[in-house]
């Protein structure tokens, strides 16, 4: 009954901070024709570029569309080639690139989320291409929503690389419960499509910056709550198992000995045993969880890890050294549908050599990670996990629907 209350009160604050926030964005644009007042003698219309300059598929037609100059929210075709190969884009720095992907799959493979999370904030923030595809907001929206699908896929494309090798590294460790893993994966597959073929081509930046804030930040409280007395009642199991496994690591015992065994499996219930500790689930609610979850993380162009990792603790109640490999089985089957999604039907287009040096990056972060993730106690992994978004959903949050960030980004 505790369970339901809670989950019940979840959605009602769900429902009512998304209220909130569609409304305040409504009335943001509702208010702004009525500042201008009259409307002053309109200048001259700059033409526009009349040309795809090279550029393939969806970003090609709308580049055509965009008005040609040297201001902000116009496209010179003159200008050097940055980003998605547009002339004037930002130049995204390799070696910065380098690190912070090397960063992502570290994290990612950690906690088995948040990867996707800090991909985006690199994209958007560290690399500066959100602040440049604002600027076509009224001068071409067309462009605007496609750059913004392209970074949603770039996203995607880290947590792919990074969650096939945790799913690799973790399932050699018996770290990963694959049944649970797969059931979330195949809802997943259902959910991330029909997000990208919805939204795809009609989401604005900042309407998408703004939801990644939102998102983002109810998973922060869901976590804090988590480290609560009431929150930890529901978790003595995940406790016990997370005491074993830590033990084991200090005593440089064979982790992989006492790792995750299946006990039993059925539609809708199964049972597995991790450090002498059995948890049960049930596959059936598991696809549909994968449904929601990858229906979300697929529109802010996500893995969803910021979403299975408290799924997996909270309703399942799994420690984190679990957590973090059966999120990867269920965020990669979510990234090839989002990608190809995207790519396909959306028309994203992609900045092939910032996605293949981000990747070598990630190969190296996601080498680290689980190697690494042992060593940490279950407590600073959600500490870390917490500290980052609520940062990043206040942040995100603010500027995509106020226009200003709340904290330095």
């Amino acid at each position: 009954m505790k369970r339901k209350g809670f989950f019940a009160k979840g959605i009602a604050v769900f429902a009512l901070a998304a209220a909130f926030f569609v409304l305040g964005a409504g009335a943001l644009s509702a208010q702004q024709p009525a500042a201008q007042g009259q409307p002053a003698a309109e200048a001259p219309k700059p033409k526009p570029v009349g040309s795809d300059l090279g550029l393939p598929a969806k970003l090609g037609q709308e580049i055509a569309k965009a008005p040609e100059g040297k201001g902000k929210g116009q496209i010179d075709p003159t200008a050097p080639r940055g980003a998605f190969g547009v002339p004037g884009a930002p130049q995204v720095n390799w070696i910065l690139a380098l690190v912070w992907a090397t960063w992502v799959g570290w994290i990612f493979s950690t906690v088995g989320a948040f990867g996707g999370i800090m991909a985006g904030v690199g994209h958007m923030t560290v690399y500066g291409l959100g602040d440049w595809v604002r600027t076509f907001r009224e001068t071409a929206p067309g462009l605007n929503k496609t750059l913004t699908d392209s970074i949603r896929t770039s996203n995607q494309f880290l947590v792919g690389l990074s969650a096939i090798l945790s799913v690799i590294n973790y399932f050699k460790s018996r770290r990963m419960s694959w049944p649970l893993g797969l059931a979330l994966g195949i809802g997943s597959i259902v959910g991330a499509f029909l997000s990208a073929w919805i939204s795809g081509g009609r989401v604005s930046f900042s309407q998408y910056q703004g939801w990644f804030g939102v998102f983002v930040l109810i998973v922060g409280f869901v976590l804090i709550y988590e480290l609560t007395p009431k929150g930890q009642e529901s978790k003595k199991a995940a406790k016990a198992a997370a005491q074993a496994f830590e033990k084991t690591v200090r005593e440089k015992k064979d982790i992989a000995a006492a790792g995750v065994t299946m006990k039993s499996f059925g539609l809708t219930k199964s049972t597995m045993a991790f450090f002498g500790t059995d948890f049960t689930f049930n596959p059936i609610a598991a696809f549909f969880g994968g449904v929601v979850i990858a229906a979300i993380s697929a529109f802010i162009g996500v893995g969803g890890g910021f979403l299975y990792v408290p799924y997996l603790t909270s309703i399942v109640g799994l420690p984190m050294f679990v957590v973090a490999g059966t999120s990867a089985l269920a965020v990669l089957l979510s990234m090839i549908t989002g990608i190809t999604t995207y790519i396909r039907v959306a028309g994203a287009g992609m900045d092939w050599t910032l996605v293949g040096i981000q990747l070598i990056g990630i190969f190296i972060g996601s080498m680290i990670g689980p190697r690494t993730a042992k060593y940490l106690p279950d407590k600073w992994l959600k500490l870390i996990f917490i500290v980052l978004a609520l940062y990043v959903g206040i942040g995100y949050l603010s500027k995509g629907f106020f226009g200003r960030a709340w904290v330095p980004m």
